[in-house]
């Protein structure tokens, strides 16, 4: 069986975190949600849970060397093994790619034929974009340009295919964001890209006098005032989608690596480096906002990428062209990276239960996503009644679907499942070597305790959310 190596294995797994959701919702999550209270609770959630969750998945993976329903009844140690079902919750990366890779789609469309030629005002940009989700013809072939690419990789293997890309893109990656980081630092809207995001406006005066301890506790003390359920219920939605968990990607990664991998670390390189793109690309983005736009852009939306954004590139004159086409490539790349690692646990999972050969499975899938995300494309036109449900396009309910029902329960089981249905016993001589007591009874805590409880929360949320007509 093709293995990830160590180094492999975290790039990987890096790369199917690092996507849009730390490049593009992370930002629209912040500037939705004032800024630096938002930060803070993702980062401090990252930390407690994210990392915790992570090391449960990984640990599946690892131990068994299975696709993810099988790894759950390996591992399960009731009499009646039904744990199995749970892994069945791989068929929601398919479904996400339904309706990503359209969005992708519209990266590559942009990259193509806006970057040279951006909207010079809010209107022509939200016409542009409008005409652009009505446009079949466009969406259908950067769709399909998408989804090649996506089967291609997934069907070269882990070690041909999925390592060797991610060896590329995730450094190209970071290289783009720092570049356009340092070119954001130039400008005057660099500071207030940096108040936004990690003082929210908070009055330094009032710190005269006192020493760094007291003043940092007035600063976390009005950070925390900030702080409404939604804050909450939203940062903690970004850190457990950004992390890719609940649909088997990180067990199906973590099958294909090492024994002797560090889960520990292997969690800590994959979380870190994403917090560091998602501030990056928040600072680039805030500063472009607060330089040649307002502060009530930085809440836009969806829109912020696609159409208030080519705005602000326009107004940076033939410089905002460069600047344009280097974001969507840096965009791009983190999107390819993420639907390649949404593809092969369904990959993985068919070629073990039908002997069928990867590549057959890799381009059969594909096409099977790109029929059901044609599907989706037409339903974003209003003209196509049939093709919407109580007010909400296919596309829409897509993207609830699989992120609100599909992800959250598979977080739950897999809490739950490694929590409490293998013995303390046997998870406290699996992480011997990378936690100590101390740090195992805090992991068996969060994942039996502080997971479900963040998972569950995000779940009621958004259905009590739909049920009101907020979502």
């Amino acid at each position: 069986m093709s293995t990830f190596s160590k180094v492999g294995f975290i790039m990987a797994t890096l790369g199917s975190s690092i996507g849009l959701g730390h490049i593009w919702r992370f930002p629209t999550m912040a500037g939705q949600n004032g800024g630096a209270a938002f930060i803070l609770l993702f980062i401090v959630i990252s930390v407690a849970i994210g990392v915790s969750m992570l090391v449960a998945e990984m640990l599946m993976g690892n131990r068994t060397h299975k696709n993810a329903q099988d790894a759950f009844y390996e591992l399960d140690e009731s009499a009646h093994k039904r744990w199995h079902y749970a892994g069945l919750t791989v068929i929601g990366g398919p479904l996400i790619l339904t309706f990503y890779c359209i969005v992708l789609g519209w990266v590559c469309y942009y990259l193509a034929a806006i970057s040279l030629h951006l909207p010079a005002t809010m209107a022509d940009s939200k016409a542009l974009f409008g005409a652009l989700t009505l446009n079949f013809e466009a969406q259908i072939l950067s769709f399909g340009v998408v989804m090649a690419l996506t089967a291609y990789f997934v069907a070269k293997g882990v070690k041909d295919g999925i390592e060797r890309l991610n060896f590329v893109l995730m450094p190209l990656l970071f290289i783009i964001f720092i570049g356009l980081l340092v070119y954001a630092m130039s400008m005057e809207g660099f500071s207030k890209g940096v108040n936004f995001m990690f003082v929210s406006g908070f009055d330094f005066a009032s710190t005269q006098g006192k020493g760094f301890i007291e003043s940092t506790q007035t600063l976390l003390t009005y950070l925390f005032d900030k702080i409404t359920p939604k804050t909450l219920i939203d940062s903690m939605g970004q850190v457990f989608f950004s992390l890719s968990l609940g649909i088997g990607i990180v067990i199906t990664y973590a099958a294909s690596t090492q024994k002797n991998q560090n889960l520990f670390h292997a969690a800590l390189w994959v979380l870190i480096p994403g917090i560091i793109i998602s501030i990056i690309a928040g600072l680039t983005i805030f500063t472009f906002v607060f330089e040649y736009g307002s502060s009530e852009d930085v809440g836009a939306g969806a829109g912020l990428v696609f159409i208030t954004l080519p705005v602000m590139f326009e107004k940076m004159g033939v410089a905002g062209s460069v600047i344009c086409m280097l974001f969507m490539i840096g965009l791009g790349f983190a999107g390819l990276s993420s639907t390649i690692s949404l593809l092969e646990p369904s990959v993985k999972w068919l070629e073990e239960k039908t002997g069928k050969g990867r590549v057959f499975l890799s381009w059969g899938l594909s096409l099977l996503v790109f029929i059901v995300g044609s599907v989706l494309i037409l339903s974003l036109n209003e003209n196509y009644h049939a093709l919407q449900i109580a007010g909400k396009s296919l596309f829409d309910w897509a993207d609830w679907l699989s992120a609100n029902i599909i992800m959250t329960l598979g977080g739950i089981a897999t809490s739950v499942f490694v929590g409490y249905a293998i013995k303390e016993e046997h998870l406290r001589e699996w992480t011997k070597g990378y936690f100590s007591p101390a740090m195992f009874r805090f992991w068996l805590f969060a994942i039996r305790i502080l997971a479900p409880l963040m998972v569950a929360s995000i779940f009621i949320y958004q259905i009590v959310s739909l049920v009101q007509g907020k979502s």
